[in-house]
């Protein structure tokens, strides 16, 4: 009776996780996949016509309580600044569905930028969720860094403490600020891949 018990609670818990094991995640060190989307501004943007750049991609739900925490203090608009500044190409990526938390127009994202101050190089609207799960997206935020000639140095959480306290954020080791430090030495990103952590992406079903 017991082991049949542990072989049901092991169907039930595979049942969950499949779906996200079944999606192809990218690789550190490999070239990161190739996507086209629409922008909050109504362009379209692909990754092919941003090499030579560094590439930074976040996802974002302006509604999470953790994404809450790195706007509302400042932490992710700063890096934004930083990073836009330095020639680096930072683009949010939105892929909650329609009728899900974090669900908004290219006008919405817009005005929720320039209400948070933040930076970004653009917006990209993904409801569909075909960047999200081309990525292995989880969390919000989630982060990828992309290096000039295409390839994936980074995939992770955005630092150390995984928390919804903005308290944390001094005393975390923020992951992005460090490997973004990294590859402007010309070094390799010596922690290039960190466990995310933030609400899960809200794709559709």
């Amino acid at each position: 009776m017991l082991l049949r018990r542990l072989a049901n609670i092991v169907f039930v818990a595979l049942a969950f996780t499949a779906p996200a094991a079944a999606w192809a995640e990218p690789v550190v060190d490999k070239p990161a996949p190739e996507f086209a989307g629409k922008t909050a501004d109504g362009k379209t943007l692909d990754l092919k016509s941003l090499r030579g750049k560094t590439v930074v991609l976040e996802w974002t739900n302006h509604e999470c309580p953790f994404v809450k925490k790195h706007y509302e203090s400042g932490n992710i608009p700063q890096l934004q600044k930083d990073a836009t500044a330095q020639g680096i190409v930072w683009l949010q990526v939105i892929s909650s569905a329609p009728d899900k938390e974090g669900y908004v127009d290219g006008a919405t994202a817009i005005k929720l930028n320039k209400f948070r101050d933040a930076a970004p190089t653009n917006t990209v609207l993904d409801p569909e969720g075909t960047i999200g799960r081309l990525y292995g997206a989880q969390t919000s935020p989630h982060l990828f860094i992309i290096n000039p000639e295409g390839v994936l140095v980074y995939k992770g959480g955005i630092d150390s403490i995984p928390s919804a306290d903005p308290g944390d954020i001094a005393k975390a080791e923020n992951y992005v600020k460090s490997a973004l430090s990294e590859l402007k030495a010309g070094k390799k990103v010596s922690k290039s891949s960190t466990r995310p952590y933030g609400c899960t992406v809200k794709y559709a079903s």
